[in-house]
């Protein structure tokens, strides 16, 4: 017999909290009337709410459906989940993982950055979760109640680090998980969005669906990044062949066959020189993989367009 209040914070101050990995296990959470307190959920779960919290810290591992924030003001969160909404918050800085558009609704004060956060269980939370860590629009809020000359929400500035916002937990049983904020280590790899491009110059790489596909697409991550390329978008979305037509053109024959083992891993990179470096490392350290990359910087930024255009109507956008 399930005991909801082993799911539920409620009417806590000043104190720290948590969920060890496994003692969630998929279920519904709820946070309720706390105020500076610290909550950590190392688990994934399945849909948790958040009312009426003030000037909390807040992590929140992956959540299969949506997280809801009412009536919230002052927190400071990590979050992961497939939907994300708030209502009546103000002031909230969210480093977030979202599977689809992000929603603010009467909500002032909002800022946003890309999740990065890494501990051993979490990628296996993602997958429980069923979320994908190449999935985040982070970046892409929609304000349901936008006020004219007005911005309810902006991004945090590109240096922001997680544990600046959310620190590590300091109570005895949470500092048993093993931790890191360092960006290179997150589960998530860390995205520009909607940030200004520094370059005219984007490339599209994708990987099709295998044992592999994972660490491929984070090993070109690694080699484009650590040569100061950006990594803008990254996506994981089931291609059929009028998709791939649509998307690799020319070269649609040779990886239609590659579509039916499951998703594909699309990636864009944006810097001067892009197109050329992303295919010299492909040729370099993928030489036996199949993978589909911009042929030109000309036709590169068609590229993008074509396969986010596809893959945003695909995930409802």
């Amino acid at each position: 017999q399930i005991d909801p209040k082993d799911y539920t914070f409620s009417g806590l101050k000043n104190e720290t909290v948590g969920r060890l990995p496994g003692k969630v296990a998929g279920q519904q959470f709820v946070i309720q009337d706390c105020e500076n307190c610290k909550i950590y959920i190392f688990d994934h779960s399945a849909t948790i709410t958040i009312d009426d919290c003030v000037n909390c810290q807040i992590f929140l591992g992956p959540i299969k459906g949506s997280v809801f924030f009412r009536d919230c003001k002052d927190c400071k969160c990590v979050v992961a989940c497939q939907q994300f909404r708030t209502r009546d918050c103000r002031k909230l800085e969210v480093f977030l993982c979202c599977a689809t558009q992000p929603i603010i609704e009467s909500s002032t004060g909002m800022k946003f950055g890309c999740f990065q956060y890494y501990y051993p269980e979490l990628a296996l939370q993602f997958k429980d979760a069923g979320l994908s860590i190449f999935n985040n629009t982070w970046s892409n809020i929609h304000d349901f109640t936008p006020v004219s000359g007005e911005n309810n929400w902006g991004l945090l500035p590109e240096t922001a680090l997680v544990q600046d916002y959310v620190p590590l937990p300091s109570s005895e049983e949470l500092k048993a998980v093993r931790i890191s904020t360092d960006a290179t280590k997150s589960i998530i790899p860390i995205t520009r969005g909607r940030r200004q491009k520094n370059s005219d110059e984007s490339c599209l790489a994708v990987f099709f669906a295998g044992d592999y596909t994972t660490a491929n697409a984070r090993k070109l991550i690694d080699e484009m990044t650590s040569k100061g390329f950006q990594l803008v978008q990254t996506k994981e979305v089931l291609m059929k062949a009028e998709d791939a037509h649509r998307v690799f053109q020319q070269s649609a024959s040779e990886f239609i066959p590659l579509l039916e083992k499951g998703p594909v891993v699309a990636l864009e990179f944006n810097g001067d020189g892009a197109v050329e470096q992303c295919q010299s490392t492909i040729n370099e350290v993928f030489s036996g993989t199949k993978v589909f990359v911009s042929e030109s910087k000309a036709s590169a930024s068609q590229d993008v367009d074509n396969f986010y255009n596809f893959a945003d109507m695909q995930m409802g956008m």
